[in-house]
C-alpha cells in the first residue's frame, strides 16, 4: 500500500485557534505528520491523543494570561474568525504585516 501525501489545511502567518482548548496562535512552522519526542506525546491523555499520521503546527499562541509556543495536531485546530492581531512578543520577528486575519511573513531588509 502506497502512504497517502497529506497537504497541510492551514499555512505559514494563518491565525488559528485550539478547538477544545482556550487559545489561538499563528503558524510559524508546519510538520506533515508528528515530529516532536514520544515523551511529549506520551504525556497527552490516551483518550484524547491525535492520530501522529496527519499535520502538526508549531504556533506562537496566548491565551489572555500568558504567551508560549504551542504544538497542535491539525484536527485540533480551526481558523480564528475575531480578526484580531495577536500579541504574542516574538510574532514581530518572524511577521509584518496583518491584514485579513492572517500575517505576512516579514521580508527580510539586507
Amino acid at each position: 500500500m502506497q502512504a497517502q501525501s497529506r497537504h497541510a489545511k492551514y499555512s505559514l502567518g494563518q491565525v488559528v485557534r485550539h478547538r477544545n482548548r482556550p487559545f489561538r496562535g499563528v503558524i510559524f512552522d508546519v510538520d506533515p505528520e508528528f515530529a516532536n519526542t514520544d515523551e511529549w506525546y506520551e504525556s497527552i491523555p490516551e483518550d484524547s491523543r491525535p492520530s501522529k499520521d496527519q499535520p502538526f503546527y508549531h504556533l506562537y499562541a496566548e491565551t489572555e494570561a500568558t504567551y508560549y509556543v504551542a504544538y497542535v495536531s491539525e484536527q485540533n485546530l480551526e481558523p480564528d474568525q475575531s480578526g484580531e492581531p495577536l500579541d504574542h512578543p516574538e510574532v514581530e520577528d518572524m511577521f509584518g504585516e496583518f491584514e485579513d486575519g492572517r500575517y505576512f511573513l516579514a521580508v527580510p531588509v539586507n
